[in-house]
């Protein structure tokens, strides 16, 4: 049933304050245990997720971009099984020593990587987020309050229903995973919930990190919008060229590694830009195009051919939807990109390996490619089991947020009777 008005999550918040030892005191091979135990039973449910994941797809229509983020198949269901086992197999950050020393005066001191405690995560409508920051967490010794969308709740209520079960198979408190109401006045009580929870991770759209930003009083990481760039360099193989950036757009386009403008220097583009047509044309992609791209693609007749805006440009389009923009060189291709980049992804397309080595260094984003697709900047793509968000911040984590980001230090001094005055 749909969720109901609820006037305070503060007793949900401090009983997972109260749980989160019991994720600490777990041994690596028992949280592996439960990890692996989970995997199973979400494809033993498979079916059973999919009837509440549907009860969530009909509230939407299929047109929405975010429709393909909340869905969930087979084939999707097995991949998150898949991801949770691949966590499982990871080797335990928590409890590592990462310094040893005795200091003259006979102390022993060492420092240890250890959970940070209560993970708050705030997400929109990609139920996936609940079994990946679940098992990250888990694995990592970390308990979590979960604020999904309204847009997943079915959904989400079940997978969570499920993570409980296990859990009480292992004799560990339910309340270490929480999945909060979707009430917008209780978002605030949330975040400025400091005594509960140790970091809040949005993500989402735009609005929402900006929401949080303003409003947390609580330490925050940002997995940020991705407004995603290619730059077809003139000494780039076209054919390559291509092949990258229809993949980069059509993949999956709802996804934040997607891409979202072409940059195309202009001794290219009369021969590249026709190229796209039959591919983009196939999958219906809306391209917005600057002057000087619109002249080459109107003498093709392409059929979906817009004229961009100002604001086309730095747009996280989330759709079969791209922005093109003849450039003069690199010089301007890295202008544009760091005007409106929202420093996620970036990638260069080109056979000279010093324009390249410039592009992969002068650019500031958390994941810079060349000559690939930027679809691989994914927790799972990098050997990272999953991950939270794509962190498009500078401090503490950058790129795919996963597990050994979900940790900080502890200082533990060992003494013989030692005093300082």
């Amino acid at each position: 049933m749909q969720e109901t008005e609820q006037l305070s999550i503060l007793p949900q918040l401090e009983a997972t304050h109260a749980a989160a030892p019991a994720v600490r005191r777990l041994s690596g091979s028992q949280k592996a245990e439960i990890l692996n135990r989970l995997a199973a039973l979400l494809l033993e449910h498979s079916s059973q997720i999919q009837t509440e994941n549907q009860k969530d797809l009909e509230r939407m229509p299929q047109s929405d971009p975010k429709w393909d983020r909340l869905l969930l198949n087979d084939q999707r269901i097995q991949g998150l099984a898949q991801s949770v086992r691949d966590i499982a197999q990871l080797p335990d950050p928590s409890g590592q020593v990462l310094l040893e020393r005795t200091l003259p005066n006979g102390l022993d001191l060492k420092k240890i990587a250890v959970p940070l405690g209560v993970v708050g995560v705030i997400y929109e409508s990609r139920p996936n987020v609940t079994i990946d920051v679940t098992a990250i967490c888990l694995r990592s010794g970390n308990a979590v309050v979960l604020r999904g969308g309204s847009d997943a709740w079915f959904t989400n209520q079940y997978l969570v229903t499920l993570i409980h079960q296990v859990l009480q198979e292992f004799d560990v408190p339910a309340a270490v995973i929480t999945l909060l109401p979707t009430n917008r006045e209780l978002m605030k009580e949330l975040l400025t919930a400091t005594r509960y929870v140790d970091i809040i991770i949005p993500r989402g759209s735009s609005a929402l990190i900006q929401f949080v930003r303003q409003h947390s009083l609580i330490p925050t990481i940002e997995t940020g919008a991705g407004v995603v760039h290619t730059y077809v360099q003139e000494e780039a193989d076209l054919e390559k060229a291509r092949d990258i950036v229809v993949n980069a757009r059509v993949s999956r386009p709802s996804v934040c590694n997607s891409l979202d403008c072409i940059l195309v220097d202009q001794g290219v583009a009369s021969a590249f830009l026709p190229m796209l047509c039959a591919d983009f044309e196939k999958w219906n992609v809306e391209v917005f195009a600057d002057p000087a791209a619109y002249y080459v693609l109107e003498k093709t007749g392409y059929p979906f051919l817009r004229h961009a805006q100002p604001e086309d440009f730095g747009k996280e389009w989330l759709d079969y939807k791209i922005t093109i923009k003849i450039v003069t060189g690199l010089d301007e291709a890295l202008e544009h990109i760091r005007v409106y980049s929202s420093r996620h992804s970036e990638a260069i397309i080109s056979e000279n390996p010093h324009v390249c080595q410039r592009f992969l260094e002068e650019v500031d984003a958390a994941a810079v490619y060349a000559n690939a697709s930027t679809r691989f900047t994914d927790g799972g793509e990098f050997g990272l089991g999953a991950e939270i968000g794509i962190s498009t911040q500078k401090l503490h984590a950058r790129g795919p947020f996963a597990l050994e980001k979900l940790l900080t230090e502890k200082w533990v001094i060992q003494g013989d009777g030692q005093v300082r005055w």
